[in-house]
């Protein structure tokens, strides 16, 4: 199948837009946390079980969380919100 420029250049700006949509840290399920570059399993989870009894306010807070710290709150920053 064939597509047409319009069609191909659609598909790939809602690609891109995908890709840029920050996950939040409050709401956010585990399987959308490890779509985020360097968040696996293990720290999806110590990520929900934190926030149980601590919501974040800031981005920065995630660094409370066991295992994220300055580097890899760097690498991960610009795809997080609150």
């Amino acid at each position: 199948m064939k597509l047409g420029k319009t069609a191909a250049t659609l598909i790939a700006v809602l690609a891109a837009s995908v890709q840029l949509m920050a996950v939040n840290l409050n709401t956010a399920s585990a399987q959308e946390l490890q779509s985020i570059k360097g968040v696996g399993p293990s720290t999806a989870a110590k990520i929900i079980e934190y926030r149980k009894n601590n919501p974040f306010d800031t981005i920065d807070e995630v660094m409370n969380v066991k295992g994220i710290g300055e580097k890899k709150f760097a690498k991960i920053k610009n795809d997080l919100e609150v």
